[in-house]
């Protein structure tokens, strides 16, 4: 048996129903087997201090799948002596239950032609992602069955912010099913409430290639960065979850509805369409103005989006779509993400830099411009960002309350996200990490040659604005 490292035990973990919610049984220690089928978790109960056993193993299809639970140990000893039988090698994996669907292989093509974005997991550069990957995919309780063809081809983002939103879910303890077609979610935490989440992407009207496109323009303009394109691609992409009214479904009836909704309508959009959905959602905007000779960010609010067809602004600012009781986003559903995670946690591989530049959210009252940062992701500095020393995969998680729904999202239950919300009639914020990115960019560099600096940040911010983010904190 071999020790596992914290880092690999909670990749591991996010196989579980309830993911990193253990309730009363808190894991203390795991250990694998050497053929890398078995892994056994210690855990000990707060009230009692005893300690249990739960044996994960790998079905012949790599999916983990619960074995054996013990509870009543009197010692940690006594606890990891229990489990050495089953992480012993030789031991084959477990059958696929009956009537359950077996994973396919994520990486066995067959006759396809992959996309040039799913052909980058190859690279050894992005290896670390492409493992992290498949981990997420293999802890899908049952995805679609063209998932893995979508994957590989011409619906590679949305299977990334499926799988990313599942880490991020079981991450923060929550019970996550999938027991219906539609929506894509079944979330729950012991700390409070459930709610259906479909997973959705503003995607092009005409596609492009992902990898080798140049960035698109970003806007200067703050009424087209608030109410232009970007907007107008959140809400036609938002408009059409809706129309399909997953409120009405038997099974959704009643309970809290959420769209979560990562961007890819143009090249780099990630960098800076966040504000056009906070334009959409609340129909105002922030722009700067000299107050009381202090520059001060004040709102800029509109009625409609630009462009010809006008399209209403201020879907959180009425009853009018009180069915939809939140929307989740992330401005970091990417390769990068899913590179940085394990690499932050365990290294990066030999001969590679990975290189983080952005902003911070300046949490400052009165603050009108982000706090710049540009970080080695596998420094100490990066890693105390977070709590578990390596990046949290619910670290770009925002999610914005409609004031107005029928079924409210209790905070409780997505506990390590940053919640906007409306309060005495001002958009405000909470959230459990320090440090929240509004825009960043990895680099991956030769590692003997000089790291990137602050005036590569500078380079990659040329184009963006004051103000770019909303409420207080």
């Amino acid at each position: 048996m071999r020790k596992i490292p914290q880092w690999e035990f909670d990749f591991n973990a996010l196989s579980l129903p309830r993911g990193h919610g253990f309730g009363d049984e808190s894991p203390v220690g795991a250990w694998g087997g050497s053929d890398g089928l078995a892994c056994g978790i210690v855990t000990r109960n707060v009230a009692t201090k005893t300690f249990g056993t739960i044996v994960m193993r790998r079905r012949v299809d790599s999916v983990w799948t619960i074995t054996e639970r013990g509870s009543g140990f009197g010692s940690m000893d006594a606890a990891v002596e229990a489990l050495e039988p089953s992480l012993a090698e030789g031991i084959p994996p477990e059958p696929v239950p009956s009537g359950v669907v077996a994973h396919p292989p994520l990486f066995d093509l067959k006759d396809r032609e992959p996309s040039d974005s799913f052909r980058l997991l190859a690279t050894a550069a992005r290896r670390p992602a492409a493992w992290a990957l498949n981990q997420l995919y293999l802890a899908l309780p049952r995805p679609d069955r063209n998932w893995v063809s979508d994957c590989q081809t011409t619906n590679f983002h949305t299977r990334i912010w499926e799988a990313q939103l599942l880490a991020s879910f079981r991450e923060q303890g929550l019970l996550v099913e999938q027991p219906f077609e539609s929506p894509d979610f079944r979330i729950e935490s012991r700390l409070g409430g459930e709610a259906w989440v479909e997973a959705v992407t503003a995607n092009a009207p005409l596609p492009y290639n992902h990898v080798n496109a140049p960035f698109a323009e970003i806007p200067t303009d703050r009424e087209e960065i608030f109410f232009g394109s970007a907007a107008l691609r959140f809400a036609k992409t938002i408009g059409n979850k809706l129309a399909r009214r997953y409120d009405q479904l038997p099974h959704v009836i009643g309970k809290p509805l959420i769209l979560a909704v990562a961007d890819f309508h143009a090249s780099g959009s990630m960098m800076w369409s966040r504000e056009g959905l906070i334009g959409y959602l609340q129909g105002s905007g922030a722009t700067v103005a000299e107050i009381g000779g202090r520059l001060e960010a004040v709102p800029m609010p509109a009625e409609t989006l630009l462009g010809p067809a006008r399209f209403p602004t201020g879907l959180f600012a009425n009853d009018r779509h009180a069915e939809l009781s939140a929307v989740i986003f992330s401005n970091a559903c990417s390769i990068a993400k899913l590179n940085r995670v394990p690499i932050s946690a365990a290294g990066a591989p030999a001969g590679y830099r990975y290189t983080r530049m952005g902003e911070f959210f300046d949490r400052a009252p009165g603050a009108l411009k982000g706090i710049p940062f540009c970080l080695d992701i596998t420094s100490d500095e990066y890693r105390n960002l977070w709590p578990h020393r390596y990046e949290a995969w619910t670290a770009e998680i925002e999610v914005i309350h409609n004031p107005f729904a029928h079924h409210p999202v209790p905070f409780e239950l997505l506990p390590e996200g940053q919640h906007w919300f409306e309060a005495d009639g001002e958009w405000q914020c909470t959230s459990v990490y320090e440090a929240s990115i509004l825009w960043s960019q990895t680099l991956i560099t030769d590692a003997e040659k000089p790291a990137p600096t602050l005036e590569d940040f500078i380079d990659a911010k040329k184009h963006r604005t004051d103000a770019s983010s909303f409420g207080k904190s």
